[in-house]
C-alpha cells in the first residue's frame, strides 16, 4: 500500500518516505509512529493508544512523546504552529488530517508492476528457518555498538554454515535495529520459524552475552541462555550460542551428524577490533565510508597478516572503488586489489566470505571470470546462506554471458535477505541479466525499481539508461543517463569494460549501443 499526501508517499511494504521521489531519511521509530497515525486517521489517536501500538505499552516520558511527535511532523514538512498534517487536540491526543490517496502497488509505477511478481508472499522453507536480530548493546557505550553488531554477525555467519538450516542474511536482519516489532511479524515479513535476540555486555575485559530463542509462529520463547567470559574467549561464547541454537531445532536424526564449527576468524582480538570498526564504516555504503573501511581493513592485517577475511573486504573496497568511479589511481589500485583478492584466496580457503568477496573482486577488477566464479562457488559450497556469495555470483555469471543462471542467484540473494537495504544491488543484477537476454521491458523495470531505491547507484543509473534506450524509451534513457554522468563523468564507451567485464562480444556490443542511444560519449 502507498499512502500519498501533498508532495509526499509513504510506501508501506518497502517503508520508505518520499517527497517528489527523493527519499526522506526517517528513523524507523518516527515511520512507525507516521504509519501508525495515517491508517488511524479516522479517529483521535490517544496517548496511551500510540504508546500501547508503537513503545509496546513501555512507560515513557511526555517529553520523549512529544519529541517523537516533532520529528514526524518535521520529516512530513509540517510543525506544531501549523499542524496541517498532524492536529494536536488537546488533552485528547493526535490526529493527522491531510487529505490521503490509497494506492494498491498493482497501480503504482508500470515499471513496479512488472516487477511485483517478484515480490510474493514469502513461504517458509522446506527446512528450519531462522533469522537473528541485531543484539542490545548493554555496555552503556554508544561506541561499543559496533561490537555487539559484530557478535551477532558472526553468529549468522556460523549458523549459516549449517546446511540443514535456512539463515536469513546479515542485512535484513539489520532492518529491525532499534525498533519494537512483534516477533510473529518479523516471522512473517522475513518467512522464518526462528527468532534469535539477546544482547551484549561488555565490560573492561569481560564478555556477557545473553540469547533467547523464539519461535516465530507462536512467539513463545523455546530457550534462553547467557554465557560469560573474558574478551579472550568471545569466539568460544559465539560458539556455544551457535550450538544451543542448533541443539534447540535441529532435526533429531541429524542432531549426532552435526559439529560445532570451530574456525575462528583470527586469533587476534586486536585485529578483530580494527576488522569490526571496519565493517560498520563498510556498511554505510558512501566514498568516505568506504575509504575509512579499506583504512580499517588494513590494520586488521597489519597486527594479523593471515586474516583471510581482512583481505576479502580490503579486495572488495578496491572492487566497489572501481565501480563506482572513484578510483584516483586505476593501475595501482586494481594491481592492490588484485593482490589483496589473491592473498585472500590463498589464506581462506575455508572461509565462505574471504572466498566471494575475492572472487568478485578479481572478477570486477581484472576481468578474471572463472577464477571469479571458482572462487565464488567454493564459497557456496562452504555456506550455502550466503547472500552476497549468490548476489555476487549473479553478476560474475551475467558477465560471463549466463544471464538464466544469473537471474536465479539474484532471486535465491533474495529470497535470503528479502529486506535488505541494499536490495536494489540484486534488483539491478537482475535487470542487467533481462537485458543481455534481449527482454528490454523486463530489465527496465527492475532497474527502474532500483534506480527509485538508490539512484546514485552506478549500476542502476546505467542499466536504466541502457535498458529503456533498447526499449525505445528515450526520455527515461536520457534522464537516468543524465544521472550517470553526474556519478562517473569520466564513462565512456570507450572504457566501458573498465567498470563492467562483459566477456561476450554480442552482449558488450548491446549494452554499448544502448547506451550510446541514451547519450554516453564514445571517448
Amino acid at each position: 500500500m502507498i499512502y500519498t499526501f501533498q508532495d509526499y508517499s509513504l510506501d508501506v511494504e518497502r517503508r520508505e518516505l518520499r517527497r517528489c521521489q527523493e527519499l526522506v531519511p526517517v528513523e524507523p521509530q518516527v515511520l512507525d509512529l507516521l504509519q501508525y497515525l495515517i491508517r488511524n486517521r479516522d479517529h483521535v489517536v490517544s496517548k496511551d493508544e500510540l504508546i500501547a501500538a508503537i513503545w509496546n505499552g513501555r512507560i515513557i516520558s511526555e517529553s520523549a512523546l512529544s519529541s517523537r511527535i516533532t520529528a514526524v511532523r518535521q520529516a512530513v514538512g509540517d510543525s506544531g504552529e501549523q499542524q496541517c498534517l498532524i492536529r494536536t487536540v488537546a488533552r485528547k491526543g493526535f490526529r493527522f488530517v491531510g487529505d490521503i490517496q490509497e494506492t494498491s502497488k498493482a497501480d503504482t509505477h508500470p515499471a513496479m508492476q512488472a516487477a511485483a511478481k517478484a515480490t510474493s508472499p514469502l513461504f517458509l522453507p522446506d527446512k528450519p528457518s531462522i533469522a537473528v536480530l541485531p543484539f542490545q548493546n548493554l555496555s552503556g557505550d554508544p561506541e561499543q555498538e559496533y561490537f555487539a553488531d559484530g557478535v551477532v554477525e558472526d553468529i549468522i555467519s556460523a549458523l549459516s554454515c549449517k546446511r540443514w538450516l535456512f539463515v536469513i542474511a546479515r542485512n535484513s536482519s539489520f532492518t529491525y535495529k532499534g525498533r519494537t516489532v512483534d516477533v510473529k511479524q518479523i516471522g512473517r515479513e522475513l518467512g522464518v520459524r526462528y527468532i534469535l535476540e539477546g544482547s551484549v555486555r561488555k565490560a573492561a575485559n569481560r564478555v556477557r552475552i545473553t540469547g533467547q530463542l523464539i519461535d516465530a509462529a507462536t512467539g513463545a520463547h523455546l530457550s534462553a541462555d547467557r554465557f560469560d567470559g573474558d574478551l579472550e574467549d568471545i569466539f568460544d561464547l559465539q560458539d556455544r550460542i551457535t550450538a544451543s541454537v542448533v541443539e534447540a531445532i535441529a532435526p533429531k536424526l541429524e542432531q549426532a551428524e552435526i559439529e560445532r564449527a570451530k574456525r575462528k576468524p583470527t586469533e587476534n582480538l586486536d585485529a578483530y577490533d580494527y576488522f569490526l570498526r571496519a565493517m560498520a564504516s563498510f556498511y554505510q555504503r558512501s566514498r568516505d565510508a568506504n575509504d575509512e573501511a579499506l583504512r580499517l581493513f588494513y590494520k586488521a592485517i597489519e597486527v594479523d597478516p593471515d586474516f583471510a577475511t581482512a583481505y576479502g573486504m580490503a579486495a572488495w573496497c578496491y572492487g566497489w572503488r572501481n565501480l563506482s568511479g572513484w578510483a584516483t589511481d586505476r593501475a595501482r589500485e586494481v594491481s592492490e586489489g588484485a593482490k589483496l583478492a589473491w592473498r585472500a584466496t590463498e589464506l581462506g580457503k575455508d572461509d565462505a566470505v574471504a572466498l566471494a568477496r575475492a572472487g568478485h573482486a578479481l572478477a570486477l577488477l581484472i576481468g578474471d571470470l572463472d577464477s571469479g566464479v571458482a572462487f565464488i562457488d567454493r564459497a557456496l559450497s562452504l555456506d550455502p546462506n550466503l547472500a552476497r556469495g549468490w548476489y555476487a555470483s549473479g553478476w560474475v555469471r551475467v558477465y560471463r554471458g549466463e544471464p538464466e543462471l544469473a537471474i536465479e542467484h539474484q532471486a535465491r540473494a533474495m529470497r535470503l535477505s528479502p529486506l535488505d537495504p541494499t536490495l536494489y544491488h540484486m534488483r539491478v543484477g537482475t535487470a542487467f541479466a533481462h537485458m543481455l537476454a534481449g527482454r528490454f521491458d523486463e530489465a527496465s523495470a527492475w532497474a527502474e525499481r532500483a534506480f527509485l531505491e538508490e539512484p546514485n547507484y552506478h549500476p542502476a543509473a546505467i542499466v536504466k539508461a541502457a535498458s529503456n534506450a533498447l526499449a525505445g524509451r528515450t526520455n527515461d534513457a536520457r534522464y537516468a543517463m543524465d544521472r550517470l554522468r553526474q556519478i562517473d563523468p569520466a564513462l565512456r564507451i570507450s572504457n566501458l569494460t573498465e567498470r563492467h567485464p562483459i566477456r561476450r562480444p554480442a552482449d558488450l556490443a548491446r549494452f554499448a549501443e544502448g547506451l550510446r542511444m541514451a547519450g554516453l560519449p564514445e571517448s
